[in-house]
């Protein structure tokens, strides 16, 4: 009988567990915390998002792009349906997004759960791996009390994300241990500080906007959404799709700053707005500018954007100079914003960076170094864009890993 040992017990250790779980297999799950799948629970703001229709790989990133299509593929995705359909799990599914029907985190956490219980898989709670060796053709797991020698092990401890304590992340020390090489993990998905003296103005403001990034002057990503104005910068789901990429930039000593279009669907350019403005100035007989936007633009925001271009709320759009006028649509249309750091990992839902794609098999996950060494989840160099693409990956890792364990 074989041993299989799964450090961490969290999404992607979980599926790989119930995978590798078969008669000739005894399979164990080393936990850190006190119960496994407790960051399923916050997926989804409790709802857990755990998958999304549109599986393309430009819902994903690495710091080798070009690899993404040997594992972002169809046939792997749809692996991922089949294996919680036969769970049990029912999709409620929404714009393309798929949580339980049932709309609870807790549900996704307790299936998985029940199944590995049903398997008699063993879990060990508040079990902190010190080290791993491999000699021979077993491995030894090191805690401060106990020893366990496996025939494979699966690395699923999670990345610095949601973590309070970098040190607590052992995976990390556990695979460089092996020679692996780890790109720079950075947070992701997490909201951004900018230089600014107006936050407090306009923070807790929600718009939808349109964001474009440059890195040292030079376009990289645009963002549609909501973003969220904040007492330090900027946060929302379109701010978390690129903050990654800022992350990186920053790590890298770059310049980052986000252009926002706070009136996307009104006008196209800054001249269109130019034209707008003109034509609502000949229609109404206003007595200052909060009266004039009243409608067009949130009253925090517009005196934020007023204050930012130097001009008296008392005053007319009619009897602005053109000037200021000038300074008002730039402000509307291309606000700029520089970006000087992101949020702590703690705060981050994912991070950038983890082992490199060409050293890991990723048809199995099996680390291309150590044979029955195998490397899933938030480990790996691939993380995705908010929507469920970072559960979505999880899965597919531990559904690719457990299969190969237990063939």
């Amino acid at each position: 009988m074989n041993k299989v040992v799964i450090i961490g017990g969290g999404a992607s250790g979980l599926v790989t567990a119930i995978k590798a779980k078969t008669k000739d297999n005894e399979v164990i799950i080393l936990e850190k915390n006190d119960d496994c799948g407790k960051k399923i629970l916050a997926t989804g703001n409790g709802h857990c998002n755990y998958f999304n229709e549109d599986q393309s790989i430009k819902n994903y990133h690495s710091s080798q792009n070009e690899l993404l299509d040997k594992i972002i593929t169809k046939e792997n995705m749809t692996k991922v349906l089949d294996f919680f359909d036969k769970l049990g799990l029912i999709p409620k599914i929404k714009n393309g997004y798929y949580y339980p029907l049932s709309n609870q985190a807790s549900s996704m956490r307790n299936i998985l759960l029940s199944k590995v219980n049903e398997l008699n898989i063993k879990i060990k709670l508040n079990f902190l791996v010190e080290k791993i060796e491999k000699v021979n053709d077993k491995f030894y797991i090191y805690s401060k009390k106990e020893k366990i020698i496996a025939d494979n092990v699966v690395v699923a401890t999670g990345s610095y994300a949601g973590v309070q304590k970098k040190e607590e992340v052992l995976g990390y020390k556990i695979l460089k241990s092996f020679n692996h090489t780890i790109e720079p993990v950075l947070p992701a998905l997490v909201q951004l500080i900018g230089i600014g003296t107006y936050f407090k103005n306009w923070a807790r403001v929600r718009t939808d906007a349109t964001i474009k990034l440059y890195e040292n002057n030079t376009f990289l990503a645009l963002e549609k959404g909501e973003i969220q104005l904040t007492d330090y910068g900027i946060s929302g789901i379109c701010t978390f799709n690129i903050s990654g990429l800022i992350s990186k930039g920053l790590y890298q000593n770059k310049k980052e700053v986000v252009i926002i279009d706070f009136l996307p669907t009104l006008a196209k350019n800054k001249k269109d707005l130019s034209k707008i403005l003109e034509l609502r100035a000949q229609k109404l007989n206003t007595n200052n500018l909060l009266s004039f936007f009243e409608g067009m633009v949130n009253d925090k925001l517009l005196k934020t954007i007023l204050r930012v271009s130097d001009i008296d709320f008392n005053k007319t759009y009619a009897n602005l100079t053109e000037e200021e006028k000038e300074k008002i649509v730039t402000n509307l249309k291309e606000f700029k914003l520089q970006i000087v750091k992101t949020k702590s990992y703690e705060n981050a839902q994912t991070c950038i960076g983890g082992v490199k794609l060409d050293e890991i098999n990723l048809k199995t996950m099996e680390s291309k170094y150590i044979k029955k060494l195998y490397i899933v989840g938030e480990l790996v160099d691939i993380d995705g864009l908010c929507g469920g693409y970072n559960l979505s990956f999880a899965w597919l890792s531990g559904i690719l890993a457990g299969s190969d364990i237990s063939d």
